[in-house]
């Protein structure tokens, strides 16, 4: 098929888009794991970071900005390349796949923590205050009556992080993850045929982002009754 003096079989082969399908995505196990771990680590560690840029003791507030300057300073995949290529120097070696799990939570954590911060601002500080008043403790009045409100705010841009870590997963290729971008190399280096196969990973990566953008819209209704 030409358009305007275009052969379109030589930009997407859909014959080897058909047979590389199952190859790639082989990997998409890995890719949704590492997304998920990284997520779950990053917002764990993303909230007590959150907690500690916004405390009034500068050992906690300090070293909490220190540590999300440097990751959102920094580009995430040379910060796979520490380590995985540079801690053995020192005597810690992870595996391909745990250094990735462990970057992508360590560097998500930086943003979630921003932005964990940002929500719970946005709740009125009156709550906090009539919490005290009646003796409740600071973690039973954070977890039953800070955070639900705060969720609500914080789950728009936390689907945006979950989102370009899926996506950022396929730097993990060059670490040897055998995730859908290293798959996709694979076949693209053995068939001579980048394009079509380019195309078919980002045909993939496309309706996962669409079903994070669906659980969004489901935590936003489910959510919503604390506004």
């Amino acid at each position: 098929m030409n358009l305007n003096g275009i052969d379109l079989s030589s930009l997407f082969d859909v014959e080897l888009a058909l047979k590389s399908l199952p190859f790639v995505l082989e990997g998409l196990p890995m890719t949704v794991g590492i997304t998920v771990a990284g997520m779950v680590i990053g917002m764990i560690l993303g909230l007590f970071l959150a907690l500690a840029r916004g405390s009034k003791h500068f050992l906690l507030r300090i070293p909490a900005r220190i540590y999300i300057s440097f990751m959102r300073g920094t580009p995430m995949l040379v910060f796979l390349f520490i380590l995985y290529f540079g801690l053995p120097v020192i005597g810690v070696e992870f595996t391909a796949l745990t250094a990735a799990i462990v970057g992508f939570g360590l560097n998500g954590a930086a943003y979630i923590a921003e932005i964990d911060r940002s929500a719970l601002n946005s709740v009125d500080k009156g709550q906090w205050e009539s919490a005290k008043a009646l003796n409740i403790p600071y973690w039973t009045t954070l977890r039953i009556i800070i955070l639900p409100q705060a969720i609500r705010t914080a789950i728009p841009p936390l689907t945006n992080v979950s989102m370009d870590m899926l996506k950022a997963t396929s730097l993990a290729a060059v670490i040897t993850v055998p995730e859908l971008f290293q798959k996709t190399q694979i076949v693209a280096g053995r068939e001579f045929d980048a394009m079509t196969m380019y195309i078919l990973v980002a045909l993939i990566y496309w309706p996962l982002c669409i079903l994070i953008g669906m659980i969004q819209e489901y935590f936003e209704k489910r959510y919503s009754r604390y506004l």
